[in-house]
């Protein structure tokens, strides 16, 4: 008779480029999630509401050519793509070698890039993501990209909400968001 395999979570750090201190969470996702379930837990940890399109990409060196993402109209699929609503993250790792990066590509026109660094396997048969750790408040949709947040946060911009802390991270509101999540 052949071993069940046990149930196994990835654990992942997704960070925010071109922004200091970073910005990052620390999660846990159940293997048998898709990668638009990844997308959903990417958003919910980071504090982002879903507004724009998104694309995961992957390669060797930084040739990042092979494309994970919905089918839309508006993103370049190559030679290499497959449809993020049926790609499961256990499909995509089958046998790969952790650590693993990719990076997250997040509002096409303000570009935010997330690395995301698979570090290892864990048994867990848990169906939801578990929030590990995270640092520093996301900036706010539509904040104008890296630079735009900057100019905010130096204060050549004053758009930002009176009430927007970009040292704080509520890790209990983010829990909530990812509690909420149907993977």
């Amino acid at each position: 008779m052949a071993k069940q395999s046990e149930p196994e979570h990835y654990e992942f750090k997704v960070m925010l480029y071109g922004i200091e201190p970073a910005i990052w969470r620390e999660v846990s996702i159940p293997s048998s999630a898709t990668f638009l379930g990844m997308h959903q837990v990417i958003q919910a940890a980071m504090g982002w509401e879903d507004k724009h399109l998104h694309e995961f990409r992957h390669g060797k060196g930084k040739r990042l050519t092979s494309v994970i993402a919905s089918v839309d109209e508006d993103i370049v699929q190559g030679d290499d793509f497959k449809d993020e609503n049926e790609l499961t993250l256990q499909e995509f790792f089958g046998r790969k070698r952790f650590p693993f990066r990719m990076l997250y590509r997040y509002d096409f026109r303000e570009d935010w890039i997330h690395e995301i660094a698979f570090t290892k396997k864990v048994e867990n048969d848990a169906m939801k993501p578990v929030l590990i750790d995270g640092t520093r408040n996301c900036p706010p949709e539509d904040a104008g990209g890296v630079e735009g947040y900057k100019a905010c946060i130096e204060g050549d911009l004053e758009w930002l909400d009176d009430s927007y802390d970009p040292g704080r991270f509520d890790k209990k509101e983010a829990v909530k968001r990812l509690n909420k999540l149907k993977l």
